[in-house]
C-alpha cells in the first residue's frame, strides 16, 4: 500500500508544491480545505501528474472538523504516513491592542488548536507506519528578536507573530515528545513571500525550493527545523 500524506491548509504555493514534490515520490496525497472549488482543482491538477490525490473539507480552526476529516482520509484512502501542516492564522488580529476580543481570542486556534487535534487523530497511524512525520511550515515573525518585533508591529501583523511563535514552540515540544516514538516532527521556517500566492513578488521565494526542504528533512529525521531565506 503506498504511504498517504496529509495537507491540511490546501492552496498555491507551499502546500501545492509539497503534495507534488511527495507524491512524485510515491505518496497518495489528500488535501484538506475549506474552499471546495479550490481543492477540487488541486484534485485534478495532481491527478494530471499522474498523483493518487483525494479532498476533504475543513477548517483548520475548528478542531473537531479537523479531527473528523482525518478520520475520512483513513477510511477513504488509508493510514497515514506524514501529516503537513501548512494551515496559518491569527491575520484577523493586526493589532493586538484594538483587535476585537473574538480574533485575539483566535490567534491560536489554527496554530495551536487544529495542529493539535491533527495530531492526536493521526498519531497512531504515524507511530505505526515507522517512519511517521509531522511537517510543519511556519513563517519568520514569529522570531523573538527586537528587530522582529519592531517590523510586525509597523506592519500590522501582531496575531500572525504570536500564532508563528505558539507554533514554533509546539513544533519543539512534539519533536520531543515523540521522537522515542519514531514519529519524526520537522518545521520549515520561511523568511520572506512565496511565489504563487497573493503576496508573492519579484523576489519571493520557489515553493518548490520550500518543498524540496521538507522532503530532505522527511529523509534525514535528524534536524528538526530549516530556514529558507
Amino acid at each position: 500500500m503506498a504511504k498517504t500524506l496529509v495537507v491540511v491548509g490546501f492552496g498555491p504555493g507551499n502546500a501545492t508544491a509539497v503534495a507534488e514534490k511527495f507524491g512524485a515520490q510515491g505518496f497518495s496525497v489528500a488535501i484538506i480545505g475549506r474552499n471546495e472549488e479550490r481543492l477540487a482543482e488541486g484534485v485534478a491538477a495532481l491527478k494530471g501528474r499522474g498523483i493518487s490525490a483525494a479532498a476533504f473539507v475543513a477548517d483548520a480552526t475548528d478542531p473537531t472538523a479537523i479531527g473528523s476529516a482525518i478520520r475520512k482520509v483513513r477510511a477513504e484512502v488509508g493510514p497515514i504516513s506524514a501529516l503537513h501542516w501548512n494551515a496559518y492564522g491569527g491575520a484577523e488580529a493586526g493589532d493586538i491592542l484594538t483587535a476585537d476580543p473574538v480574533a485575539v481570542h483566535g490567534i491560536f486556534d489554527v496554530a495551536v488548536f487544529g495542529l493539535l487535534a491533527a495530531t492526536q487523530e493521526a498519531l497512531a497511524d504515524l507511530r505505526s507506519a515507522g517512519d511517521g512525520a509531522i511537517l510543519i511550515t511556519n513563517g519568520a515573525f514569529g522570531d523573538s528578536s527586537p528587530a522582529m518585533d519592531e517590523y510586525v508591529t509597523k506592519s500590522n501583523v501582531m496575531g500572525i507573530a504570536l500564532a508563528n511563535a505558539a507554533k514554533n514552540k509546539l513544533a519543539g515540544l512534539l519533536g520531543q515528545r515523540l521522537k522515542r516514538e519514531g514519529v519524526y516532527v520537522g518545521e520549515v521556517v520561511i523568511y520572506g513571500t512565496v511565489k504563487g500566492t497573493p503576496t508573492g513578488g519579484d523576489n519571493a521565494i520557489d515553493p518548490a525550493i520550500v518543498a524540496g526542504k521538507f522532503w530532505d528533512l522527511y529523509k534525514a529525521r535528524g534536524e528538526t527545523r530549516a530556514e529558507i531565506h
